[in-house]
């Protein structure tokens, strides 16, 4: 397979998504090859863009750090190593701490993480397994934590990324400078590898 199996367009293929995509300038400081890609339906690409912006809004305590963790346990889970480096790199821009970024693995035990993120982002994993694995015992302790306007935000990040994990491992979508310097500085050293994504 050629890789990426879509090539993306140029940046301004399209005056419509262009100017949606100065979106993805605060939050990853470039705009994405996936968008890039997408541009070859521009439905498609404008309608991305204004769901990633309702997903990823700052709605109250499923901070947009928080949100990007999420995005980023949800990634892991399903193997994407694009959209791992991708959410490790605006988890930093929007402010997680390092504590957090350096232990996310260990979000069931670390003391940096809360026992509410501890719910969101245990129910993340479980949503985001295949076979799904939520179960009762997990949405009852997300249900302690988070009402439920916040629980749609929590699995409306773990859904946008659902599709985003399977676009970019399935085009093979090549990650940008900036984010593959993220993932071979913080992540490597866990075991992340570019991958197809090189």
């Amino acid at each position: 397979m050629p890789a990426p199996l879509v090539a993306p367009l140029p940046a301004d293929a399209n005056p419509e998504v262009a100017a949606l995509a100065t979106f993805f300038n605060e939050t990853l400081g470039f705009c994405p090859n996936s968008v890039l890609t997408m541009q070859h339906r521009p439905a498609l690409a404008t309608a991305f863009i204004e769901l990633n912006k309702a997903v990823m809004a700052n709605q109250g305590r499923v901070s947009s750090a928080l949100k990007r963790l999420i995005g980023y346990i949800s990634s892991h889970a399903t193997g994407c190593q694009y959209c791992q480096a991708h959410t490790m790199l605006a988890a930093g821009r929007y402010g997680a701490e390092q504590e957090q970024l350096d232990h996310i693995w260990a979000y069931a035990t670390h003391p940096a993480f809360s026992p509410a993120e501890r719910a969101a982002l245990e129910f993340a994993v479980a949503a985001s397994s295949v076979p799904n694995a939520v179960n009762e015992a997990i949405g009852a302790n997300l249900c302690r934590h988070w009402d439920e306007g916040e629980i749609v935000e929590i699995l409306g990040v773990v859904s946008l990324f659902g599709f985003l994990n399977r676009w970019n491992d399935s085009m093979g979508t090549t990650l940008e400078p900036g984010a593959a310097a993220l993932g071979e500085r913080q992540l490597a050293p866990k075991g992340w590898s570019a991958g197809k994504h090189a």
